[in-house]
């Protein structure tokens, strides 16, 4: 992933220099394991702890001639730490160090994600709740369609990131497993207690059962949760766009001092966070085909799925955590023009209130048919003639002998619209 859509804690997950410390953790918990079991001599883990260093140069370079990264390691591990390294990795096979180390990477990466999610979810509680009762417009297929709040729409997106926290959580008890049973799976030359004493060291779970490596429906489960969350983002950033579009403003992504919009036009204010932010979020969904497809690996193993890993395990990490941060940044700091929501609310002039008025009709004996029929008459008329929906209706006697003028105008506001908002917060902002 590129420096500028990368952040430092997840860069160094996915630096070498920690793949490589997870490597020599994985070995030396296993010659612990090992050691207490009788299988390797006693100062071992001990000895290789203390003399051994994590030299990248070096590694590329051995690799280079073996053609093996996991030999190419143990080798410059060796080099410093003696002779009594030649007991590390013993009975175990590549995919054990490859494969445990890289759900402990993924479970790394999780970890801080949730806490992104949890700063995100706390900055749209604290929007939601200060914009609860502001009236603005609700829309279906783009187009007006009822009076809803700010603080509802806001509430909608805090629920769906509650349900990405739990799935997050989810996929990373997943992912959280080891396997140290050797060449296909069977513990022929390793005892299965090195398994169960690496992965309670490692704070994981021994894989139930591995071919040569750890089943990859886990990690293509993983990859799935991280594109949902993406595609939460990107819904996020498609509403932000749509209403800083100069036509709605009811909304504008924060526009610091000295910053430019538009290398032509002085006078633009771009949402381009926003649009970056749904950008990222495609790029994060797709690393989903590429993770599903390598669920089918051929026999015990192939390594059709390694150079897959390789790329999207950092890449769909970094770039999500990237984004999470902007869109906390953004939703934190962007400005919110109640003024424009309820000018947007009356310039469709109370067509908005057909759907309470037809009911209305329905009260006092007309079929819902009927009812429909009539009001959609007066919509469409004042739609064509640019004049108010009430003062066409106040004019239809066939209504007014049924519903008096009072009544009529009690439709035309917006309490019924905002009565359950509290109820519907409680619901969502629930402990």
């Amino acid at each position: 992933m590129i420096k500028r859509y990368s952040r430092k804690e997840l860069t160094d997950i996915w630096s070498e220099q920690n793949k490589y410390k997870i490597w020599l953790d994985v070995e030396v918990a296993a010659a612990e394991a090992m050691e207490k079991i009788g299988q390797i001599p006693k100062g071992v883990a001990s000895v290789v702890r203390k003399k051994a260093r994590i030299n990248v140069s070096r590694i590329h370079k051995i690799e280079a001639q073996v053609k093996h990264d996991v030999i190419a390691f143990l080798t410059s591990i060796t080099e410093k730490a003696g002779i009594k390294a030649r007991y590390l990795h013993q009975g175990m096979t590549s995919s054990d160090v490859l494969d445990t180390s890289f759900n402990i990477q993924l479970v790394q990466s999780g970890k801080i994600l949730m806490k992104d999610i949890e700063k995100l979810l706390s900055v749209i509680k604290k929007k939601a709740l200060k914009h609860k009762m502001t009236p603005c417009i609700g829309r279906s297929h783009g187009i007006h369609a009822e009076p809803i709040t700010f603080g509802l729409k806001l509430a909608t997106y805090y629920e769906e990131f509650k349900r990405n926290k739990k799935r997050l959580e989810n996929a990373i008890d997943e992912v959280s497993t080891c396997a140290i049973s050797g060449a296909v799976g069977t513990f022929a030359n390793i005892d299965p207690r090195v398994e169960v004493f690496v992965s309670k060291k490692l704070k994981l779970k021994p894989e139930p059962i591995s071919t040569q490596i750890i089943p990859r429906d886990r990690h293509a489960y993983y990859f799935s949760v991280l594109a949902i969350i993406a595609g939460s983002i990107e819904r996020f950033a498609t509403e932000i766009r749509h209403l800083q579009r100069s036509e709605v403003y009811e909304l504008q992504e924060f526009f610091s001092k000295g910053q430019k919009g538009s290398s032509a036009m002085p006078h633009k204010k771009n949402p381009i966070l926003s649009e970056n932010l749904t950008g990222l979020a495609r790029l994060v969904r797709s690393s989903v085909i590429p993770a599903l497809e390598n669920i089918a690996l051929w026999h015990e193993r192939d390594i059709s799925h390694s150079s897959v890993e390789r790329n999207i395990g950092p890449d769909a990490n970094i770039t999500l955590d990237f984004a999470l941060f902007r869109l906390t940044n953004l939703v934190d700091n962007m400005i919110i023009y109640p003024k424009n929501m309820m000018k947007n609310l009356n310039i469709t002039k109370g067509v908005i209130f057909s759907q309470e008025m037809m009911l209305e009709l329905t009260k006092v004996g007309l079929s819902r048919e009927k009812a429909y029929k009539k009001i959609q008459t007066h919509a469409i008329n004042s739609f064509n003639k640019n004049a108010n929906l009430i003062e066409l209706i106040k004019k239809d006697k066939s209504i007014t002998s049924l519903i008096s003028e009072k009544k009529i105008d009690k439709v035309f506001t917006y309490s019924k619209h905002l009565k359950n908002v509290n109820y519907i917060f409680r619901r969502v902002f629930r402990k």
